[in-house]
């Protein structure tokens, strides 16, 4: 265990660094949006993620769950950070390889058998892990949002095409009943994912596919964005004062829409998920064609609940992490993949492509499951337990392959963009 964890916490450090090698100084510390960090402050909030946890707070008590100072997320809100006194990358390198280098002399002794739970199978290991993968999509988010010269992409493989056209407006159906969500997961789930509960669902039926880039040209074509039946309440004072009439990072081009991603621009492709879509605009959506959003208990029964085995798969194909053939889940591709593209990305039920491509909003508000207990911290899930955000399932392409899993459940508020959001639509039976 130990050897592997060392050659995934390389990997992990190998990969964030490779994302920054088109980037200069300037565009390390400047903040591209108030949303975002400046690029710069990610690292170094990574790296004191690192020693906080797999040094400072190793042997416990644990005495804060974010490190105190600059890189501390709750006393610098993002819209502060660009006026921080931020160090230059060169500094930046030199402090993670110091920390790191500590990290693996204290991880010489460490013993995963131990009773403590931060240690025993790696847990506290697999965290940190998984907070570095999570800031890579984090810094993409801000890399697309990047002013000035757009970022050149280091692209490394091309993604696949599917062999025949796909008519993606199906539905299957989940004929109701008793189910089991959530995780027991003691190794590298998060506490918002336990523990297993089970739970009475009804019959619904759920879209075969996420919504494409061309279902959403329709309903933008129909006049959707101004129409007021098709919106909440909430919806409708949103679209309105921010008067957007199309997904973030679309652009008119006569009769047609171009799309970026990154530094390429293109015609949109009808055939990919919609990207770039907030909650209430999925919601209006839905409504349009008669639909609504699923609830998350109804994604993640879709995505991976098999009856034969009477448990939620890990993944929809099975439990062993995704590979570039099983999902689009790697920021390499810098791209959503055609409806249909992975032969291998389909659920029990029948749902296609629910890991990867894009995080799929669902309706439910982001509130503990019962007999929830918070572990290790309060920081990561407990303080934003409420109504205020909305869950989000399944990653997106720009998700590390170890960061994501049915049971994960993101969150953010209702009307962000700039993550890499889309969705799919349910129906009552």
């Amino acid at each position: 265990m130990r050897e592997q964890l060392i050659a995934r916490m390389e990997e992990a450090r190998a990969r964030t660094m490779l994302l920054l090698e088109p980037l200069s100084d300037e565009d390390l510390h400047a903040q591209h949006d108030p949303l975002m960090s400046p690029i710069i402050w990610d690292l170094g909030h990574i790296a004191h993620f690192e020693e906080l946890w797999l040094l400072k707070n190793l042997d416990g008590p644990v005495e804060f769950g974010e490190m105190p100072g600059i890189y501390n997320p709750f006393e610098h809100p993002r819209r502060e950070r660009g006026e921080l006194q931020l160090p230059s990358l060169s500094e930046c390198r030199t402090m993670m390889e110091e920390i790191r280098s500590r990290v693996l002399q204290r991880m010489s002794a460490v013993d995963f058998d131990s009773a403590n739970p931060l240690l025993h199978d790696g847990y506290v290991y697999s965290m940190v892990l998984q907070h570095e993968y999570q800031h890579n999509e984090t810094i993409l988010q801000t890399l697309q949002l990047k002013r000035g010269e757009p970022y050149r992409a280091p692209r490394a493989y091309a993604l696949p095409v599917p062999r025949s056209s796909t008519e993606t407006t199906r539905m299957v159906r989940f004929t109701g009943g008793r189910v089991w969500v959530g995780t027991d997961d003691r190794s590298a789930a998060y506490d918002n994912e336990r523990p297993v509960h089970e739970l009475e669902l009804a019959p619904f039926s759920m879209d075969v596919f996420p919504v494409t880039n061309g279902e959403f040209a329709e309903f933008i074509r129909a006049s959707g964005y101004s129409r007021s039946e098709l919106w909440s309440a909430a919806g409708w004072a949103w679209v309105t004062e921010s008067k957007v009439d199309a997904p973030k990072y679309w652009l008119r081009d006569g009769d047609n829409w171009c799309g970026r991603s990154m530094d390429n621009v293109a015609l949109v492709n009808p055939s990919l998920p919609v990207c770039h879509v907030c909650f209430y605009e999925a919601e209006a959506f839905a409504r349009y064609v008669g639909k609504r959003l699923p609830t998350e208990q109804e994604w993640e029964v879709a995505a991976g609940w098999d009856p034969f085995l009477g448990r939620t798969r890990v993944f929809p194909w099975g439990d062993s992490e995704p590979t570039p053939q099983q999902a689009n889940v790697d920021q390499l591709a810098f791209s959503t993949a055609p409806i249909g593209a992975y032969t291998q990305n389909w659920s029990p039920l029948g749902c296609y492509g629910m890991i990867g491509d894009v995080w799929e909003w669902t309706s439910s508000d982001f509130r503990p499951y019962p007999r929830y207990e918070t572990f290790p911290y309060p920081e990561y899930s407990e303080l934003f337990f409420g109504s205020e955000y909305k869950v989000l399932r399944g990653g997106s392409w720009a998700t590390r392959p170890g960061a994501i899993r049915n049971s994960f459940r993101n969150w953010d508020y209702p009307i962000r963009r700039q993550i890499f959001s889309g969705f799919r639509c349910a129906s009552d039976d």
